[in-house]
């Protein structure tokens, strides 16, 4: 009877992800064949493809396609940065924001659907993507786009965790550098007015609790309110931020020195809002022995 050892049941779960105890059921069940085990678990558990689409994908890239006045921009998502290095991952995520440029599908499943091969993988751009899954080992998830025409674009990728797209008419030197100053500064608004009233009453209530602690009056404690909030809004808004290259303008005054305007602004951050897994291995091994014991 082969002796299946610790390492034998970790090197299998490496391949195919799967727990610990079906591993070392299955090299059992193997008689210690490696291969003949991942054969049992793909069999019993589905393809690395269907494994890996449950798990979080909180890592990837942001691309840009763009012309001088047509372009796009896209998030693709992966589980671990070191994916994001992988030369098909990052053609797959280029083709796919060349896509969205070309042919202004309406949504993710009608990206999806557009054709593409790559690898051998295809017809689709779904195909594709489903087989690097199952060649790499890691779920990646197309996530968000958006299109842009009928303005000029400037445009900045900050490696390609961050990508801004600029709406802009005017100097095309000034729109770009707004744009990295958009990805160093992260403006929530254009204005102080665009400011979502959700964040403003957050801020309002943090800043309420501030001027009830200082214990000063009333009138005093209201305009100290008024004052963090007013400050607040500031800081968040694109033309009140003092300009990166020169603090003694605002961005406002600068695009205006340059007789640039602004219509708008898109700012991609990789896994922005996506909650991030954290294994415990060690809560892991004790639950799935815990399990163990009770069947």
């Amino acid at each position: 009877m082969s002796v299946i050892t610790a390492s034998m049941v970790a090197e299998l779960r490496a391949k195919t992800d799967a727990p610990m105890m079906e591993c070392k059921k299955a090299l059992t069940e193997a008689a210690g064949d490696m291969v003949k085990a991942e054969e049992l678990l793909r069999v019993k558990l589905g393809s690395k493809a269907s494994k890996a689409a449950s798990r979080v994908t909180a890592e990837g890239v942001v691309m840009i396609a763009s012309t001088v006045d047509e372009g796009a921009m896209l998030e693709v998502n992966c589980e671990t940065d070191f994916v994001t290095k992988n030369d098909s991952f990052l053609a797959l995520c280029q083709a796919a924001a060349d896509l969205v440029a070309k042919h202004n599908p309406a949504d993710i499943a009608a990206l999806s659907a557009l054709p593409y091969t790559l690898d051998g993988f295809g017809p689709t751009l779904e195909d594709v993507r489903k087989g690097l899954i199952g060649k790499i080992g890691e779920n990646m998830s197309l996530r968000r786009f958006k299109r842009f025409t009928g303005s000029a674009l400037a445009t900045y990728l900050h490696g390609t965790r961050i990508g801004v797209v600029v709406e802009y008419a005017g100097d095309a030197t000034a729109a770009k550098d707004v744009a990295m100053h958009i990805a160093a500064m992260k403006p929530v608004s254009m204005t102080s007015a665009d400011v979502p009233q959700a964040l403003i009453d957050t801020e309002r209530s943090v800043a309420t609790a501030k001027a009830a602690e200082s214990g000063k009056p009333p009138e005093i404690a209201a305009k100290m309110i008024e004052g963090s909030v007013q400050k607040f809004l500031k800081e968040v808004s694109l033309f009140d931020q003092s300009f990166v290259k020169n603090d003694k303008l605002t961005v406002a005054a600068m695009l205006k020195s340059v007789n640039t305007t602004m219509t708008g602004f898109t700012m991609y951050v990789v896994g922005e809002g996506i909650e991030k897994k954290v294994d415990d291995f060690a809560a892991e091994v004790a639950a799935q022995v815990a399990a163990a014991k009770g069947q």
